[in-house]
Order: structure tokens, then C-alpha cells, then sequence
């Protein structure tokens, strides 16, 4: 699906009955830099319109808004939540508007390249880090590749469990710690030697290298990556300009906030 076509729909004015009010957001973590910058010029072309963001793990953020938190757009990082959503009768039909990977961040020093990656996880004297599973898609995608090296035959039968066993899901759950402000918390628990190798979306870890220029980024082989796709819904009876603001994200803008940032089309 090509999406750059329309790159000028949130800079150039107003959109039709986009203006007035103010919106609510929730975004996935990984989307901050290129939602933030999106929600500037959606704001600068749309004046009276103001954006309240909210940016977490996916996963916590459905939990809130199926409790009854009002808003008006989610951006997730995967399809399913906004589907579960979708799924309730209360929001709009969910659609893809981004993509990303997976890769390593490693801490200095250690030795590991794109062809010894799997084996570097599997040593039990590395600390392997995750965010967590189900309340964060990063976890569920870094679990994914789990079973991708051993059912593409990378690694030997037991890995997938012995990588799961070891992984420590030190980010995005329910009890973890809040992401410190204004800086990169992979590249921070990397720093700080509480994991040797983070599995984290590219965008992240291109981040933390840039914050700390010591740590590493290494690719994960194409064999056992994991394609993440981002999904996008707007609550039914939400404003207008919520569904313009969703649309942006599509094709206007704020697609190519994203592709500045480094994700994908879906």
C-alpha cells in the first residue's frame, strides 16, 4: 500500500471540520518522537485544535481505554489491540499505518554480529532483556522470534524455551519501573548492565545509540525477524478532527514523520 501520495494533507491548512477542541491520544511508546512532531503540524494547520497525548505500552493503554478512558484515537503497536476495540461496537475499523523490527542492542564491548546473535542469546551468561509480553507488543514480538529460531532450525529443539526462560521482561509491564524523562530507557538498562542485549524495534534502538554511542545495534537476521505492524482506530463519535488526525497518520504528515523516524510503510 503506498502512503507517501498525500504528504501534504496535514501541513498546507485546515482540514474540513478538523479545527476546534481538543483531542485525546494514546500512542504507543515507540511512536513519541514521530507522534509528537505529527501532533505539531497538525495543530500549526488546524488552529483552535489541540492534542492531549498519552504515550505507553499498547497493551496497558487498551486495558485503560476498554475501562472506560475517554479517547479519541489509539496508535498501537500492533493490530490487535485496536481490533479488540474494534471488535467492542464502540470504535471504527482498525487500520495499518506503520511497520517496524526488531533488532539488538548490545552493551560495549561484547562481541556479537548479526550471524552470532542467536547463539550470543543463547549463552547463559548473557542477561537476555525484553519488555513484557501481552502488555507491551514488543514482548510479544521479541517471544515471536523465540520460536522463529527454532522453527527455522537456527538453533537446536529447546531454544525457543530456554530464550523465553532467560528473557527478562524488564520494560512495559504493569509493575515496571516509568521510563526515565527524557531519555532512552533501553540504552539505559543496556548502560547499566541490566542486560548484556535488549530486543528492541530498530527505531528504539537507533535512538539509544544515538544517546549513548558506546552501546551497539545489531541487526537480526531476516530469517527469524519479526515484521511488528502498527495499528490505528478512532473511536466512533469522536470528534472530526480525530478522524482528519488519524488520517494524517495515513498519508499526511505524520506518514512522513514516520518514515523520517525510520518505520516502515505496512
Amino acid at each position: 500500500m503506498v502512503l507517501a501520495s498525500g504528504l501534504t494533507a496535514g501541513a498546507t491548512g485546515a482540514q474540513p471540520g478538523a479545527s476546534g477542541g481538543t483531542l485525546t491520544v494514546f500512542a504507543a511508546g515507540s511512536l513519541r518522537g514521530p507522534i509528537t512532531q505529527a501532533v505539531q503540524a497538525f495543530e500549526k494547520a488546524n488552529p483552535g485544535t489541540r492534542v492531549a497525548l498519552t504515550f505507553g505500552a499498547s497493551g496497558l493503554l487498551r486495558d485503560r481505554i476498554a475501562a472506560g478512558e475517554s479517547v479519541d484515537v489509539f496508535a498501537s503497536a500492533n493490530m490487535a489491540h485496536p481490533q479488540s476495540l474494534s471488535a467492542s461496537g464502540a470504535w471504527g475499523p482498525t487500520s495499518a499505518f506503520a511497520r517496524n523490527a526488531l533488532c539488538a542492542l548490545a552493551r560495549p564491548g561484547l562481541v556479537v554480529t548479526r550471524d552470532t546473535l542467536v547463539k550470543t542469546l543463547l549463552d547463559p551468561g548473557i542477561k537476555l532483556g525484553t519488555s513484557t509480553p501481552k502488555a507491551d507488543p514488543s514482548g510479544d514480538y521479541a517471544f515471536e522470534l523465540f520460536e522463529k529460531v527454532e522453527r527455522s532450525g537456527v538453533a537446536p529443539a529447546g531454544s525457543a524455551r530456554s530464550l523465553a526462560d532467560k528473557a527478562l521482561q524488564l520494560t512495559g509491564g504493569p509493575n515496571s519501573p516509568a521510563p526515565p524523562a527524557g531519555r532512552n530507557v533501553y540504552g539505559m538498562l543496556v548502560a547499566q548492565g541490566q542486560a548484556d542485549v535488549f530486543l528492541t524495534y530498530c527505531t528504539n534502538a537507533v535512538l539509544a545509540v544515538a544517546e549513548a554511542p558506546g552501546l551497539q545495534m545489531v541487526d537480526v537476521p531476516p530469517a527469524i525477524n519479526v515484521s511488528a505492524e502498527y495499528g490505528l482506530a478512532v473511536r466512533k463519535g469522536a470528534p472530526q478532527a480525530a478522524q482528519a488526525f488519524a488520517d494524517d497518520l495515513r498519508s499526511g504528515a505524520g506518514q512522513q514523520a514516520l518514515r523520517q523516524a525510520g518505520f516502515m510503510a505496512p
